[in-house]
């Protein structure tokens, strides 16, 4: 016998044994299913913990991302024998947001695109969806107000984060650069490729468009025409790849928030957001951080954002590591609750494996 056929007779016995077990844990997870008696519901702070397990545990040769996808999937099929999880996010089919959504819930998932952000809120406040993706920051654009916006204004609450590193491309129906007229894309994949387009088409007109996705169809529509977006779009419409990777830094990464109607109870490694404005009154600003460092706690955000209530008043947008019942958190809020005009805590959730 060849060593090729009998490194490939253990692969097979370990892919019987692998299903084996695969099938064990499905088993346990409906009967988890069925003593919690309510369907769908999706434990953030349980599979954090399963993920970082397995992370910590590895001894390759498998990645760590290679380990998080596997086990992903892995829980996202368990999850599905009880009912598919439906999860709201900015569409059409294609976009960086359908993306996350796949790379946090696994394919087993129901994804539901929405027209707008407050589409994606509106799903799950109506339960359409059990959850809903919303983009928060770019780290080469910063943050997107609408959804801060929102979640001042929802009573959902934050029930996890996606870290979603963006590739963005050029597609065309067209073969050739020097043919392109139009560039459609969101304004945020434009800035986020604005160094390349003045590069390579600098006469070329940008028009905006709802979403990644939507510039992709609209290009796919026109000649000589071109839209920034991802490679899924590609796939989705049909379009020539005319340019990858035209981002102009290779570390440009979306981070995602998942919404929901739930409270997240504590993994180990967690982050809590909140918003609160200061009194009108000398040194308000200051009072607003000294709780976090009298307790300890590092905040890893401060993000302003005009309040809407008068001219030159601002929200402040704010992550910082913990969860809110940990005893250096809890101590910190109360103080800021004593100090501050007001206050909402917008969620506490495991930091992105």
């Amino acid at each position: 016998m060849s060593d090729l056929k009998k490194f490939r007779e253990k692969i097979d016995g370990i892919d019987d044994e692998l299903l084996n077990l695969f099938n064990q844990r499905a088993a346990l997870a409906q009967q988890i299913g069925h003593a919690k008696g309510t369907g769908a519901v999706l434990r953030p702070e349980r599979e954090a913990q399963v993920l970082q397990r397995m992370v910590d545990a590895n001894a390759g040769p498998l990645s760590k991302q290679g380990v998080i996808q596997l086990y992903t999937e892995v829980m996202s099929q368990c999850r599905a024998l009880e009912a598919p999880l439906r999860v709201a996010y900015l569409g059409p089919h294609g976009t960086f947001s359908e993306a996350a959504v796949f790379q946090r819930f696994g394919q087993a998932t129901q994804g539901l695109p929405a027209e707008s952000i407050d589409g994606v809120f509106s799903a799950v406040e109506s339960g359409a969806a059990n959850y809903g993706m919303v983009p928060v920051e770019n780290s080469t654009e910063g943050a997107i107000g609408r959804t801060l916006d929102l979640l001042m204004s929802s009573n959902l609450n934050i029930c996890g984060e996606v870290l979603l590193q963006v590739h963005q491309c050029l597609l065309s129906n067209e073969n050739e650069l020097s043919v392109i007229r139009k560039v459609y894309s969101h304004p945020q994949s434009f800035g986020q490729s604005q160094g390349w387009l003045n590069a390579h088409l600098p006469h070329a007109e940008r028009i905006t468009a709802s979403s990644n996705a939507d510039a992709a169809r609209l290009a796919a529509q026109e000649s000589f025409s071109a839209a920034v977006a991802g490679e899924q779009a590609a796939s989705h419409f049909k379009l020539k790849m005319l340019a990858r990777n035209i981002e102009d830094d290779a570390r440009n990464t979306t981070r995602f928030l998942i919404i929901g109607k739930q409270d997240v109870a504590a993994s180990g490694k967690d982050k809590t957001s909140l918003v609160m404005s200061a009194q009108n009154r000398p040194g308000a600003v200051h009072d607003l951080l000294a709780p976090f460092a009298a307790n300890g706690v590092s905040m890893t955000k401060l993000e302003s954002r005009p309040s809407g209530a008068g001219l030159w008043e601002y929200l402040f947008y704010v992550d910082i590591e913990g969860h809110q019942s940990d005893a250096k958190v809890a101590a910190a809020l109360l103080q800021l609750k004593q100090v501050a005009a007001f206050v909402k805590v917008l969620g506490s959730y495991p930091v992105a494996v």
